[in-house]
């Protein structure tokens, strides 16, 4: 984009445009230029929203529509936002630096491509649940109704924008809850884009919601809101414990979706060229910014060295560059702040007695005099009780530590405060499933990385979150399980009554 192609953003609140005199402009990482502006809001906008979601749901014009109805909208959404996906693209990587290849497919294609199962799933989910008839205490039918919780808050990060908050407005709406999205306050965008398409194909007005703010007021106002059953947040774990905090005050039902240390674990009789490309991939997709990347290499002493230099000479290969460029494989990360940890971090690294192997700079040279460039980093000689193997870098650094027999291999893999994903690499399935079976993360994938399913349950163990998204699961979370108990006894004498009330005619 040019300075001319500057295009301002106004909040959505209600199916109106909504202004709010202070305004924040939107940078591209790769080059630091301004790339559109966008109105903030504040705890005064977030209580609007949340009326206008309140009002549109009790008034039942999406929430009592059945869920073929709901469906058949869902889906003309998608398609229609497919119609623009050049845009949507383009949004993505303005505003958080992903290359052309990754917003196409992770950060754009599987959010409508997620979006559309939820379509789907609506019209096979269980919403009705019958129970097994009882005849004790008496004859008895029950029947568990699943139904949408009311008004759900949505606190989305900027690694994927659209993604990750479609993985919270997608299994919302098809459970015909009215939503409120507080966005990233530097991606805010394509979310903003998408709920104009959602309105524009059928989405009644006030059903989303879109509040771009600090975190620190829009996003904690969300969070304590009383008028929000429930929270749904992606981010790291230190906010998330404030999430649960501020929820803590109503009770709300809350998905967490935190931070992460990824393993992955090479076994001795791995193919080493597929592990050597599947830990890079695990690693330095989207310049590491990626909650489940696997960050942590964890191989054993006797290939200790030939997989570290096969590690090295690949990684060299890795093209960085301009971001819309199909050739670049990884682009910048997000922000001065993020840079700056990370290169903090590596500097740690060295402290401590590990050794940068490769990377661990920033990027120079033609067309790197802006933006936020960091070298794909490669610290050797790391032990797991290191800072850098501890912590979240959330950048472009891979971590390689020695082992020695399988047992091992899984107990550096689950000393962490984390547990959201891992690898493990094998030529022997049986032995990669055992391995798999004994490592404490939500998701593990064997010889492969980064492989979310949208029919499957994604979340954590331990500090990397709570509940699931993705799969059925993720319609149990926005909705609430009632109860229905019907009575097939037959009159008053087959009544357990006695137990507090005597007969009439004692």
């Amino acid at each position: 984009m040019t300075a001319v192609d500057v295009r301002h953003y106004p909040m959505r609140i209600g199916g109106r445009d909504v202004e709010t005199g202070r305004v924040r402009a939107i940078i591209d990482p790769s080059d630091e230029s301004t790339v559109a502006t966008v109105a903030m809001g504040g705890a005064e906008h977030i209580d609007d929203a949340v009326g206008a979601a309140k009002a549109a749901f009790e008034a039942g014009v999406w929430a009592r529509k059945t869920p073929s109805e709901r469906a058949a909208v869902m889906r003309r959404i998608a398609a229609a936002a497919n119609d623009v996906i050049e845009e949507l693209v383009e949004l993505e990587m303005s505003a958080n630096g992903a290359t052309v290849r990754q917003a196409t497919g992770f950060h754009v294609g599987y959010a409508l491509a997620h979006f559309t199962y939820f379509a789907d799933l609506i019209e096979t989910y269980n919403w009705k649940r019958p129970a097994p008839i009882v005849t004790f205490p008496t004859l008895a039918q029950s029947v568990v109704h699943r139904e949408p919780i009311g008004v759900v808050g949505a606190i989305a990060p900027w690694n994927f924008p659209l993604l990750l908050t479609l993985w919270k407005v997608g299994p919302a709406l098809a459970a015909g809850n009215s939503v409120v999205v507080k966005p990233d306050e530097h991606t805010p965008l394509s979310i903003l884009a998408f709920a104009r398409i959602a309105e524009e194909n059928g989405l009644p007005p006030g059903v989303l919601n879109v509040v771009p703010g600090e975190g620190r007021e829009a996003g904690a106002r969300l969070a304590s809101h009383p008028d929000v059953g429930k929270i749904a947040f992606t981010g790291s774990t230190e906010i998330g414990r404030e999430i649960m905090r501020l929820a803590s005050g109503t009770v709300k039902n809350i998905t967490l979706e935190l931070g992460g240390k990824g393993p992955s674990i090479v076994l001795d009789d791995a193919d080493l060229d597929l592990a050597v490309d599947g830990v890079l991939y695990g690693c330095f997709v989207y310049s590491g910014q990626v909650c489940e990347s696997g960050t942590r290499a964890i191989v054993p002493h006797a290939i200790y060295d030939e997989f570290v230099e096969r590690l090295l000479e690949r990684a060299a290969t890795i093209r960085i560059g301009a971001t819309r460029d199909w050739d670049t494989d990884m682009g910048p990360v997000i922000n001065a702040k993020q840079k700056a940890r990370i290169l903090d971090y590596i500097e740690g690294a060295r402290s401590d007695g590990a050794t940068v192997a490769l990377g661990g700079r920033t990027v120079e040279g033609h067309g790197f005099d802006k933006g936020f460039w960091i070298e794909p980093t490669i610290i050797t000689g790391v032990r797991n009780d290191m800072r850098i193997a501890q912590e979240e870098v959330f950048g472009p650094v891979l971590c390689v530590i020695a082992y020695d027999g399988d047992d091992e291999a899984v107990a550096i893999a689950n000393d962490s405060q984390y547990g959201l994903a891992a690898s493990v690499w094998s030529g022997d399935n049986e032995r990669a499933l055992a391995v798999s079976e004994r490592v404490q993360a939500g998701s593990v994938w064997i010889n492969d990385a980064h492989q979310i399913n949208a029919q499957v349950p994604f979340g954590g163990y331990k500090q990397s979150g709570i509940g699931r998204e993705l799969g059925p699961d993720a319609l149990d979370e926005y909705t609430e399980a009632k109860t229905i108990h019907l009575d097939l006894s037959g009159g008053r004498e087959r009544k357990p009554f006695d137990i507090l009330l005597s007969h009439a005619d004692d």
